[in-house]
């Protein structure tokens, strides 16, 4: 529980510190392939074989979190993807140009900014349009007729936005013609609603860094934000923490609340006694549920 928004006392802080310890205490796990969707050295998708040694597994696409940040990348997720693909999964963990970096609004000393607009949204746009062909060469274990797409934090949101950019204006350069051909998208703790995460100042900001507080604000949340992008038409499930005080449960809500709305049914599974961190941690009963809520879109 938290004294207010934004300000959560020590007994939660002291419970998202152990938990982001418990969840960044894991080896990193090498993929068993890794191949590139681009010519940036981050335009790169990591493939992991199910361990079972089962053919034609679901084949989950992966999208880590860390608030779009170029601190943050896929390793951080490689014991999730280890741990899902030891539950039958094949399993694709994508990586994505990130803000932070020197030339990308990053001031020295400063702490790295959010996202990279446009290089972000275009990176997992190539990648997941890349992600069946790819797979098909790189990983013959898995069936890209059955593709769930998962993502963490930032990372689910940008699940959320991969599965909706056939909703996206014809102009914009990320649109499809079609929805993508997914089974549907399970995202943990997202930053699904934009509004309601900049009122709460998520992740330092985060949102605002990556839209920008200029006059192209409002056509890149028209673009960017879940919220704006609904019906989807495509099954859609969110797993998120009740003690979540790095994305607030509020954040979540508001999204299943604008897609009730929309004429659209989002599944919500709370999670109690639990933070943002246990979602992606392997040692955590969270991350059992995290495979469950896939294992009913995959099979």
């Amino acid at each position: 529980m938290s004294d207010s928004p934004g300000f959560p006392d020590s007994v939660a802080r002291d419970r998202d510190d152990a938990e982001s310890a418990s969840a960044f205490a894991h080896p990193a796990v090498a993929p068993d392939r890794t191949a590139a969707y681009g010519d940036h050295p981050d335009q790169v998708i990591d493939f992991y074989a199910p361990r079972d040694g089962r053919s034609a597994a679901p084949l989950v696409v992966l999208l880590h979190g860390g608030a779009w940040r170029a601190p943050y990348d896929r390793a951080h997720v490689s014991p999730l993807a280890d741990f899902l693909a030891r539950r039958g999964f094949a399993v694709a963990s994508v990586e994505y140009r990130r803000g932070g970096e020197e030339g990308h609004g990053q001031e020295p000393g400063a702490d790295p900014v959010a996202g990279r607009w446009p290089e972000t949204l275009d990176d997992v746009a190539a990648a997941l349009d890349a992600v069946p062909a790819l797979a098909a060469r790189e990983l013959p274990e898995a069936d890209v007729r059955r593709i769930v797409v998962t993502g963490h934090s930032a990372g689910g949101h940008l699940a959320l936005w991969a599965a909706a950019r056939h909703v996206l204006p014809e102009g914009s350069p990320w649109h499809l013609p079609a929805p993508p051909p997914l089974r549907g998208v399970v995202a943990l703790a997202p930053i699904a609603d934009f509004a309601t995460a900049v009122e709460l100042g998520v992740c330092g900001g985060a949102v605002t860094q990556l839209l920008g507080e200029g006059g192209e604000s409002a056509d890149r949340t028209a673009q960017a934000d879940p919220t704006a992008l609904l019906p989807t038409g495509i099954a859609t499930a969110i797993v998120h923490g009740e003690e979540d005080i790095v994305v607030p449960l509020a954040v979540s809500e508001a999204y299943v609340d604008a897609a009730a709305k929309s004429g659209e049914m989002v599944g919500l599974t709370l999670l109690g006694d639990v933070g943002h961190f246990p979602l992606i941690d392997p040692a955590a009963d969270a991350c059992a549920i995290v495979a469950e809520e896939i294992t009913q879109l995959a099979w």
